[in-house]
């Protein structure tokens, strides 16, 4: 339930602005970082505002797919591939909850072409200084919640997000160093192969 809860707050009310103290890293250098991940791994650490910790492995490979492997005993595995992201509960017999990509922010991640400047998820580009963020919503179903993205620079990087559901509940996601290059698998991304594996 905790992850399910975390992941449709991907379906992204925007964070409130704060005063810059230098220069953020701007759209365009945000949206060529993007474009330039074709294939990543990366672990990461999952904390809720309730105190609750999972831990797990990032796999990206644009455009269009992605995968977030839960450790145990959280098992839970998140899916986005063929257009729909689908949540798998290692609890349930019950097929996947599935949603269109493009109903949440990861297709601000996973477009072919991204160009942060016209999109119109994007209400926010700030900087506190160190970290430079993004926040993005569904602009025509901002009840849905939020989710910020921040990036660090030199090297230009991913390093957390925080999603706000439409209750106000924040989940923060932080990143390790991605590898990148690597060969990936397209049955990682298969929703239907997994479905299927499931079902045997």
């Amino acid at each position: 339930m905790m992850m399910r809860r975390s992941f449709l707050a991907l379906a992204a009310s925007a964070a409130l602005a704060r005063p810059a103290s230098a220069e953020p890293l701007t759209l365009p250098q945000i949206s060529r970082y993007l474009e330039s991940l074709t294939t990543a791994q990366a672990r990461f650490r999952q904390v809720s505002e309730d105190g609750y910790v999972a831990t797990g492995t990032l796999f990206l490979h644009r455009p269009g797919r992605a995968r977030f492997e839960y450790d145990a005993p959280e098992e839970t595995l998140v899916m986005a591939g063929g257009g729909q992201v689908a949540i798998f509960d290692s609890k349930s017999n019950q097929p996947p909850e599935q949603y269109p990509i493009r109903r949440t922010p990861l297709s601000l991640i996973l477009d072919r072409r991204i160009n942060l400047v016209g999109d119109d998820m994007v209400v926010g580009h700030y900087t506190d200084g160190e970290l430079t963020s993004i926040v993005a919503q569904d602009p025509e179903n901002p009840e849905y919640g939020s989710i910020e993205i921040f990036f660090a620079d030199d090297p230009v990087r991913m390093v957390k997000w925080i999603t706000t559901d439409g209750g106000g509940f924040r989940t923060t996601v932080e990143l390790g160093e991605f590898q990148t290059g690597m060969r990936l698998s397209s049955f990682l991304f298969s929703i239907k192969h997994e479905v299927d594996r499931r079902a045997r």
